[in-house]
C-alpha cells in the first residue's frame, strides 16, 4: 500500500494551506492508497477526516486510509512524528514542550510508536541538530522508526537520514511534509502490508514489514526556498518552542494525571 507519512491540514496546523479534504482528493488521484495525518500538536486534521469520511470514501469510489499521527514539538530533540493505538485518545500530545526522552518513555507506555521527522533537516526542528541528539545518538535505539525521505529538505540531508535508518536498523517512512499544495504528492512510503488503521501499521512497523521511502521533489522545493527565510524560520521556531514549553508545564502535568 502506498501512503503519504507526514501530511499537514490546513485544520490542524497554522501554516498549512490545504483543508483535509482536498489533501484527500489530491493524493486519491494520484493513485495513494492512505495518508497519517501529521499535524503539529494537533489533532484536529483527522477529526475533520471522522466527519467527512463517509462522503469523502464515496467521493473516491474507493477505499482510502487516513491514520492519525502528530508531529509533536519537543523541547530538546526537535519534531517527532507520533503514532499511538487505536484506543489511545490522550490530549498530552497536543500540548508542545515534554522533553525527548520524556515523550519517548510515555508514547511508548501507551502502546505507541515514536519516530524523527526529518532527523538531519533545518536547525531546531530536527534530532540531530539538537544538543541531545549530538551528544547521544544511540537514543536512536529507543526509537521505532525514522522519517528517512522528507520532500522538504535537501538530498544530502536525505541521505544522512537514510544512513542513520540503516545504521540503527529502523524501519523508514516516506513523507511530503507538504503545507501547500504543490508539494503534495512529492514522497511515499509503500508498505508491503494492509493497513487499515493505527493499530495495523503500528504492528507492521513492530514486525519489521517491508518499507520502501522515496520521492521525487526535494531539489524543486528548495529552489523555491529563500535562505534568509529559513534562517528565520529556524530562530522563531527556536524562541516559539522554548516560550510555549515553559507556558505549557501545568497543562502537561494536569494531562499526565489522566494518563
Amino acid at each position: 500500500m502506498k501512503f503519504d507519512m507526514h501530511c499537514h491540514t490546513k485544520e490542524g496546523s497554522i501554516d498549512a494551506k490545504v483543508d483535509l479534504e482536498n489533501y484527500v482528493k489530491n493524493l486519491v488521484s494520484l493513485g495513494y492508497d492512505g495518508m497519517l495525518v501529521t499535524d503539529h500538536n494537533s489533532y484536529r486534521g483527522h477529526d475533520q477526516w471522522e466527519k467527512l469520511r463517509t462522503r469523502l470514501t464515496a467521493a473516491a469510489g474507493r477505499s482510502f486510509v487516513v491514520l492519525r499521527g502528530i508531529e509533536y514539538d519537543t523541547r530538546d530533540a526537535g519534531h517527532m512524528i507520533v503514532i499511538l493505538p487505536e484506543r489511545e485518545h490522550t490530549r498530552m500530545l497536543e500540548v508542545r514542550g515534554l522533553k525527548g526522552k520524556q515523550l519517548i518513555r510515555r508514547v511508548h507506555g501507551l502502546g505507541g510508536i515514536i519516530g524523527p521527522a526529518h532527523p538531519y533537516g533545518n536547525g531546531f526542528f530536527a534530532l540531530m541538530n539538537t544538543r541531545l541528539g549530538k551528544k547521544n545518538e544511540s537514543l536512536m535505539n529507543s526509537m521505532d522508526f525514522v522519517e528517512s525521505f522528507n520532500a522538504c529538505v535537501t538530498p544530502l540531508q536525505n541521505r544522512l537520514a537514510k544512513r542513520l535508518a540503516v545504521k540503527y536498523q529502523k524501519p523508514e517512512f516516506g513523507g511530503s511534509d507538504a503545507h501547500r499544495p504543490e508539494v503534495i504528492g512529492s514522497a511515499f512510503t509503500e508498505i508491503d502490508a494492509q493497513i487499515h488503521d493505527n493499530d495495523d501499521l503500528i504492528h507492521a512497523v513492530r514486525m519489521r514489514v517491508p518499507m520502501i521511502a522515496d520521492g521525487d521533489w526535494e531539489d524543486r522545493v528548495r529552489k523555491k526556498q529563500k535562505k534568509i527565510v529559513e534562517e528565520l524560520a529556524v530562530i522563531g521556531y527556536w524562541i516559539y518552542n522554548k516560550v510555549f514549553a515553559g507556558l505549557n508545564v501545568f497543562r502537561r502535568r494536569k494531562y499526565a494525571k489522566l494518563m
